[in-house]
């Protein structure tokens, strides 16, 4: 199995890990039920001292926060679950949060690295990831990415079999890169679409089902010694285990299929994804990597034998229950005798709850001015954002202690996707994030991410070339 202390040399020189980082925290402190009034006294205690040091404020008015312990103790989950596997690279989903300090820590507890960008593989090879342990996934790779990354030595799926046509075109002689196909199981989807990727029409990988499908991904190997690796991704939020596993156990049978054509074992890896399911309700984090893998091990018994290597990308699992937002209350008001609480977390950091609220509802946390909790009889209050759209609300009819102006709210299980991605709506600032760690309540905190600045949103939009059109312009029109 991979481990921390058989990672490879990083792209640049990766600081001596602090003291908290070594080693591996037990991974039965986080796996069991939290309750909700620990959660809360957390939050609080990073919340409190985020105020009395001026990271939260009227001119700083929402934030995001990492758990670094808790990351720490969900990657020891994740290789504990699959300790058993002789040969396994656990990859982090960068898109899942596409932070350099996020993923240089995860570089240094062992994990690879998913991308499904140049930008995102910029991204990784700054945090000190090297090729070997990246993986590049996207459905769109252009000639362009493609020829960096074989040049490079970053392992591959390709998409399409058309993808794979390029490669033939572009792989050097002694590309040390790894090269796999993505296939679609068709195996169906949860109860997220959006999150459904091995659907019957799924944009991704060539569909198995389709006629002459499987038939065409035989041959694809065939024909190319080189290709040795199988990927499938059947989904994540919204997708029952059982569906995973049984996507994961049709590419496994699909690769010993080939196998038994080739007449040897060409394929000696299998990509099998991520798309762990997280809990949104509540502290507890279920399921848990455990339940995966024994979902997996009842689908395919041979996965885990070691037959072969195995790649994981993870990612919302890893970070969603270690972080969250805090956001201050500007105003409090009634509208058609519903209470409002208008935030400056809304949209631009939680766009997928804003936009999907039904398949992505948070659970919000009342704190007043100094970041105490909240008390006091609950009722129902609507949480919006400060987007100019009437859709923008975090929350609606949300039972909390009452909001007034200059309190603090708190998103919980926001570590993955949300701070990390911010959309640019109303051109709101990006965020600041920071890293923290807890210890009888004595808090220490690590920027992560600077709050952006006015002058980089009007670098963005274009400010240096301001005049450029007014060239354009005919003049007498």
């Amino acid at each position: 199995m991979t481990t921390r202390s058989d990672a490879p040399a990083h792209r640049g020189p990766l600081p001596d890990a602090p003291a908290h980082l070594c080693p591996l925290p037990d991974a039965s402190a986080f796996l069991g039920p939290r309750s909700a009034a620990r959660s809360a006294g957390r939050a609080g205690s990073v919340l409190r001292h985020a105020l009395d040091h001026g990271l939260l404020g009227p001119r700083q008015p929402v934030a995001g926060f990492l758990d670094t312990d808790g990351i720490e103790t969900s990657v020891a989950s994740l290789h504990a679950a699959f300790d058993t596997v002789p040969d396994v690279l656990h990859t982090f989903a960068a898109k899942a949060a596409s932070l350099v300090p996020v993923l240089r820590l995860l570089a240094g507890l062992g994990m690879g690295c998913e991308v499904a960008s140049p930008g995102e593989l910029r991204l990784a090879r700054d945090a000190g990831f090297p090729p070997s342990r990246i993986v590049l996934d996207s459905p769109a790779k252009t000639h362009e990415e493609i020829a960096e990354a074989l040049a490079l030595g970053v392992a591959l799926n390709a998409d399409n079999l058309d993808e794979l046509t390029r490669i033939d075109a572009l792989r050097p002689a002694g590309c040390a890169s790894v090269v796999g196909l993505r296939v679609n199981p068709q195996v169906g989807g949860g109860t997220i679409g959006a999150m459904s990727t091995a659907t019957a029409t799924s944009k991704f990988g060539v569909a198995l089902r389709d006629p002459g499908g499987r038939e065409r991904v035989v041959d694809a190997f065939v024909r190319r010694p080189w290709l040795t690796r199988l990927h499938a991704h059947v989904g994540s939020q919204g997708c029952p285990l059982e569906l995973i596993a049984e996507g994961i156990a049709e590419t496994y049978r699909l690769a010993e299929e080939i196998n038994a054509v080739v007449g040897r074992r060409q394929i000696t890896s299998l990509d099998i994804g991520g798309g762990l399911p997280v809990n949104f309700d509540d502290d507890e984090v279920r399921p848990t990597f455990d339940d995966h893998a024994r979902a997996l091990r009842a689908a395919a018994p041979g996965l885990f034998a070691g037959h072969y290597a195995l790649v994981t990308e993870f990612g919302r699992s890893l970070l969603a229950k270690n972080g969250f937002i805090a956001a201050r209350v500007e105003y409090a008001k009634q509208a058609g005798g519903r209470r409002i609480a208008v935030t400056h977390a809304g949209a631009q950091t939680a766009t997928r709850t804003v936009l999907m609220p039904g398949a992505w509802p948070l659970r919000v946390g009342a704190f007043d001015p100094e970041g105490r909790p909240r008390t006091g009889p609950a009722e129902p209050q609507d949480i919006a954002g400060p987007c100019c759209f009437a859709g923008d609300m975090v929350a609606e009819g949300r039972e909390l202690p009452l909001l007034t102006e200059g309190d603090w709210v708190v998103l919980y299980d926001t570590g993955a996707y949300y701070f990390s991605t911010p959309w640019a709506y109303n051109s709101l600032p990006r965020p600041a994030v920071h890293g923290y760690t807890l210890d009888e309540d004595a808090v220490r905190l690590a920027p992560v991410r600077d709050a952006q600045t006015l002058d980089e949103i009007a670098a963005e939009s274009g400010a240096r070339h301001a005049d450029r059109l007014l060239a354009l312009a005919r003049p007498g029109r």
